[in-house]
């Protein structure tokens, strides 16, 4: 069996990290991850925990299941619905910190699925309400996104699918697309007055 060294705890540098730039890790001949997994929740260092918890909670709407700081710990977590938590939060090595510059290595975003396109509307809406304007939206095809940054520089996409028929062209090759367009496209219409 190969060793790898471990350059800081918990990281395993894989052969191609020592190698040339632009390696590959040796071939595995090993069954594929199940197709069930799923990335379960994104776990960020903020800056300030008050003001994500507002981003998080009151601009996207994720409910809060657990504020750590009355056990003693800087950190909260969020959920969609009554899952444990999408959304994890904490300040235990980033408090009052900057964001890391450009150009450097890091999360490039987070991205939550809406089920359809009228909820991701709202989602748009809701940004709007709370005074958050998001960056750009993109058709990619197969899906439809909307793109911000939280308070603290991370990426955040949201975005809806749309039917897998939608997602492969002719041939059977992904649909690769990146055609901006304005995000009040989505908007919910206004209700009628009475």
């Amino acid at each position: 069996m190969r060793r790898f060294s471990l350059p800081r705890a918990g990281y395993v540098e894989p052969p191609m990290a020592t190698g040339r730039r632009g390696g590959t890790l040796p071939g595995m001949d090993t069954d594929r991850i199940h197709p069930a997994v799923r990335v379960g929740h994104v776990h960020l260092r903020v800056a300030d925990l008050d003001r994500s918890l507002a981003f998080y909670r009151d601009a996207l709407g994720f409910g809060v299941t657990a504020d750590a700081r009355a056990a003693g710990l800087d950190a909260a977590f969020l959920a969609a619905g009554d899952y444990h938590h999408h959304i994890g939060l904490n300040t235990w090595e980033s408090a009052g910190a900057a964001p890391p510059p450009p150009g450097h290595t890091g999360l490039y975003h987070v991205a939550f699925l809406y089920p359809d396109r009228a909820e991701l509307g709202r989602a748009v809406q809701r940004l709007l309400d709370h005074g958050v304007e998001p960056d750009h939206a993109t058709d990619h095809g197969g899906t439809v996104s909307v793109y911000l940054s939280d308070p603290d520089g991370n990426g955040v996409e949201l975005y809806h699918d749309r039917p897998r028929s939608h997602w492969r062209d002719a041939e059977g090759r992904p649909v690769l697309r990146a055609d901006r367009f304005d995000f009040h496209d989505l908007l919910p219409d206004p209700s009628p007055s009475t």
